[in-house]
């Protein structure tokens, strides 16, 4: 097990761009067993031949994720109109792939769940009374299988996050926290905004990015430590904040991947040295 301090180290299995058997073989070689795992290949229909895969491996999965098939990310201004359960048209259809996740965590004995939810916008009351509403709908899913609902920092700054999470005040929702992704959307600094969501943060993203310098344009993801994140700072700030989950290191960018995720976990383990 490779460890940061007292967090376990874990990878994205989506950062890798690999069938089952090719994510276990690169985690052994970078010695990772701790695994941040991608759940909708589970709801396809080989679904049962992935999660028997999944669970012929030695992983202590720490948290499942899943997206939703209209997300478009090629713009700040696309993923805005069609991230998470914003869009009505999809809401349907979004609603019962995210139960049929929560089925497949539960399969495996995961306790938690992330997603990117979609843009918070507190300004429309209209259009944040329904967002609440659909994420109560799907945290109360959450609970009946005794998991958590992580919802992934970036898309909002982190004070309207915990706005949010005040309001919603249900206990089977925290936080991912992803810093680049607040880098990345242009929400604010990261250090920051582990202080101001401390409370929920169950769970937390190894990653790196530099911010833009033109507005409505995204920042770049960087290998962690290169970028504008402040790698050891920002893991003495998790560290005071009292954060006691995993470290999921992703990498969704550049030409080397597992080359990058080596380093990250070079960089971890000089920090806890």
């Amino acid at each position: 097990m490779t460890m940061c301090g007292d967090w376990p180290v874990g990878v994205c299995s989506w950062s890798l761009k690999a069938g089952i058997e090719d994510v276990a073989r690169m985690t052994k070689e970078i010695q990772l067993d701790h695994v941040h795992l991608a759940v909708g290949p589970a709801l396809g229909q080989s679904g049962k031949a992935y999660l028997d895969a999944v669970r012929a491996q030695d992983w202590t999965i720490t948290s499942t994720m899943i997206g939703f098939p209209q997300e478009n990310y090629s713009s700040l201004e696309t993923i805005k109109l069609t991230g998470g359960i914003v869009p009505d048209a999809n809401w349907a259809d979004n609603r019962k792939r995210f139960v049929g996740a929560v089925a497949a965590t539960a399969e495996l004995g995961v306790a938690q769940l992330s997603m990117h939810a979609g843009f918070l916008d507190h300004a429309d009351p209209g259009y944040a009374r329904t967002f609440g509403e659909r994420i109560r709908v799907l945290a109360d899913a959450a609970a009946e299988k005794q998991i958590v609902l992580l919802l992934e920092t970036g898309q909002e700054s982190a004070e309207d996050l915990r706005r949010f999470m005040e309001e919603m005040d249900h206990p089977a929702l925290g936080v991912n926290f992803d810093p680049a992704n607040m880098i990345l959307y242009d929400k604010g600094d990261p250090l920051d905004a582990v202080r101001t969501l401390a409370p929920w943060i169950r769970h937390c993203h190894i990653k790196d990015a530099t911010r833009t310098a033109t507005p409505g344009a995204w920042g770049a993801e960087v290998p962690w430590g290169d970028g504008e994140v402040g790698a050891d700072t920002f893991l003495r700030t998790l560290r005071d904040a009292g954060f006691a989950g995993a470290l999921a290191i992703e990498r969704e960018a550049g030409n080397n991947r597992l080359g990058d995720i080596k380093l990250a976990v070079d960089r971890l383990r000089a920090f806890a040295a």
